[in-house]
């Protein structure tokens, strides 16, 4: 198998989703699955870098597109969201449905896990009802084997009628027999006879009832079959998905609406209602997977998931699960925090070094002062320390996040603080988008969408600014080694400040829980929603691809957006710092007006200044701050911590205002790029605003609470 290398853009719309072609003959080939069943790594052997992402129109849920081709024949492959189910309870699996249904892919590859076939055949099964061209990838094929699993693929094929095809796709030399099945399916003008589902007696009836006349009004353009049960399901969201496809609401037409009528009064006849036709129709499908995998799936029962159960009966023991989750949390901040220091200061010094480089050349070519100051020391210096103090934690964080995630441990944590966000009126995936607000708290506001319900969405992302992001780390890492740690260094200093600094991520959690009760109590009212969680198998993560991909994917991709804030925002701060009305500077002028309510909270001016400055990216709190008690007139930051905190005890810094600024920095406005994130998600400056106001006035309140008690004491 080959990859193509050059794109001609030809281009197909396909409900809705604008299809990239590269040619007029490629084919187009839907990747669906479960999540976790390796979806993605078949994508990706297959389309190698030959790729471009984006959004499904109108919903907040990502696609990716890419381009393979074989000796036969060049496709086009769209991989769909992973989901359960196309019964479209949730963003994903409304968008998996619309385009297998409505999209007219040549093809659809549903991907399975062979070590839980049984389950993941309900989507094959569902699949296999709306498309005629179907083809079966059961991946994970080793795990399998080593869970002493044995999978008849022949029988599998025979019995669901399409063809089956094993693999392991991250070895890619295994999917050459899954291309070559694939060339065979989009080639062959032979419609597959494939496994059709038994519903009850009456259902069957009814949709018998329903089938003859829709092959009138809609010329055999969808599976009659699928869409007489799906009208016996009514489904709102689908009914506009037809009108859009068939350019008329065939639902309307006076024949399907007596024949759906009169099907509806048969199952009413028969007990069978609206509300519980839907359990009866899953029944069927997950008795038809059992009856299938009975035949051609067999393990031995006793040592089948041996390993697993016998892991999880200590991550998921509410004895043991919660002081694992934060064991692992400290050890995260240990690497990240002993990590990062090295690199920082050889980026930073590089940086610098170019800066001194601009400077030079600015001074050559007899630039304005004003002109090569304001781009050099402001704009250029906040933006070389924004990436010499992002970049290293985040290289280091989001590969260690990553590394958990494809080890499965993640879904154990998302297990472990169900009940807690259940108890909370949330929803449990909520653990999972406030795990990803450590590394970025945009990159957790986008992980919001795998919150099906849109107020416990909201909840999510109004609290997820509770957990500090990795900009915020330097500050509180900085005030705990200077004020909490003293003469420690080495080994011992870091893994200390590890400690305390988890102690405040524990802190942040707290506050998550109890603004989440308070909001579900008030203005998002409202009962938690189930989900499905599944705990997936064990496996060895696989660590080059987790780096490569959560550098370009995460790291680099939060930075850019930083860095786009930044630039203006050193040059605002350099302004301000620089225009001086008698003799004081702008920026002493804001301080000294911020003073009185500062101190009430046990601030200063200048430290509530910083971070309102600050607003664009949290790395730049703390030289701000060094550079408004010096009065210079651009940013600094000192090389060594015991000079820097002379400096702020000489400013008043007492540990009163070190507690204080930490948790002020942990409860306060979110950057602008989470601002600009959560508005792009919830198309609302409403709840942008309020997921500013609801962290400030926490921080304000519980800084207020501390400096009256602190200062009492």
């Amino acid at each position: 198998m080959g990859l193509t290398k050059s794109s001609v853009g030809i281009k197909a719309i396909d409900s809705g989703l604008e299809i990239l072609k590269q040619t007029e003959n490629d084919k187009v080939v839907a990747i669906a699955g479960n999540p976790n069943v390796g979806k993605s790594t078949v994508f990706n052997n297959l389309t190698g870098l030959n790729q471009h992402t984006g959004n499904w129109p109108g919903k907040t849920v990502s696609n990716a597109q890419g381009y393979c081709s074989t000796k036969e024949q060049s496709y086009v492959l769209v991989d769909i969201p992973g989901t359960y189910s196309l019964m479209a309870h949730s963003a994903e699996e409304e968008v998996a449905r619309n385009f297998i249904c409505f999209g007219e892919p040549d093809a659809v590859v549903v991907v399975c896990d062979a070590t839980c076939l049984e389950r993941n055949l309900n989507l094959v099964l569902q699949t296999i009802e709306i498309s005629d061209k179907v083809l079966v990838c059961v991946n994970l094929m080793d795990e399998a084997k080593r869970k002493n699993i044995c999978i008849d693929l022949k029988g599998l094929s025979e019995q669901l009628g399409v063809p089956v095809v094993g693999t392991i796709a991250r070895k890619k030399k295994s999917l050459d027999n899954f291309t070559h099945e694939l060339d065979k399916l989009v080639t062959d003008d032979k419609p597959q006879k494939s496994y059709r589902i038994r519903y009850t007696q009456p259902i069957e009836e009814a949709i018998s009832i329903i089938e003859p006349v829709l092959k009138k009004t809609t010329g055999g353009r969808i599976s009659e079959r699928w869409l007489s049960l799906k009208l016996l399901d009514y489904d709102e969201s689908l009914n506009n998905e037809l009108i859009a496809y068939f350019d008329e609401d065939i639902i309307e037409d006076e024949e399907v609406k007596q024949a759906v009528a009169k099907a509806k009064k048969h199952l009413a006849d028969n007990g069978i209602n609206e509300t519980n036709i839907k359990d009866r129709i899953v029944s069927c499908i997950v008795l038809a997977a059992e009856e299938i995998c009975m035949d051609t799936v067999k393990y031995d029962k006793c040592s089948y998931n041996c390993r697993d159960k016998k892991i999880d009966k200590i991550l998921t023991s509410k004895y043991t699960g919660y002081p694992i989750m934060i064991l692992l949390l400290l050890v995260v901040f240990w690497l990240t925090i002993a990590g990062a220091n090295y690199p920082s200061e050889l980026i930073g010094n590089g940086l610098f070094w170019l800066q001194d480089k601009l400077y030079a050349f600015f001074v050559y070519i007899n630039a304005p002062s004003w002109l090569s100051e304001s781009l050099i020391l402001g704009v250029y210096r906040v933006v070389a320390w924004v990436v010499s103090v992002m970049l290293p934690p985040m290289a280091i964080f989001f590969p260690l996040f990553t590394l958990l995630e494809d080890a499965g441990y993640l879904p154990r944590i998302a297990y472990n603080l169900d009940k807690p966000f259940k108890k909370c009126n949330a929803c449990g995936k909520q653990s999972l988008t406030m795990a990803m607000g450590f590394g970025c708290n945009a990159a957790g506001i986008v992980g919001c969408r795998i919150i099906d319900s849109p107020r416990e969405r909201l909840i999510a992302m109004i609290t997820n600014n509770f957990v500090p992001c990795n900009g915020r780390f330097p500050t509180l890492i900085a005030i705990i080694s200077m004020f909490f740690i003293g003469s420690a260094v080495g080994a011992g200093g870091s893994v200390l400040s590890a400690v305390l600094l988890t102690g405040v991520i524990i802190l942040g959690v707290f506050m998550t829980f109890i603004t989440s009760r308070l909001l579900s109590k008030t203005i998002l009212k409202g009962m938690p929603s189930s989900y499905t969680l599944e705990l997936p198998p064990y496996r060895k993560p696989q660590i080059g691809k987790v780096i490569v991909r959560s550098i370009f994917d995460r790291t680099l991709f939060v930075l850019g957006r930083a860095v786009v804030v930044a630039a203006p925002a050193g040059l605002v701060i350099w302004l301000m710092a620089n225009i001086e009305i008698n003799d004081i500077s702008l920026l002493r002028y804001c301080a000294d007006f911020l003073d009185p309510f500062a101190s009430l909270l046990g601030l200063d001016g200048v430290i509530l200044m910083a971070f309102i400055l600050g607003l664009p990216a949290n790395e730049i709190v703390v030289p701000i701050i060094i550079m408004a008690y010096m009065s210079e007139g651009s940013i600094l930051e000192f090389d060594k911590y015991s000079d820097l905190k002379a400096l702020l005890v000489e400013n008043g810094w007492t540990w009163i205002t070190a507690v204080s600024v930490m948790l002020f920095s942990l409860m306060h406005w979110p950057c602008s790029t989470t601002l600009m994130t959560i508005k792009k998600e919830t198309g609302s400056w409403k709840w942008t605003g309020l997921s500013m106001l609801i962290p400030t006035v926490c921080g304000i309140v519980i800084c207020f609470v501390f400096n009256t008690i602190a200062s009492l004491i």
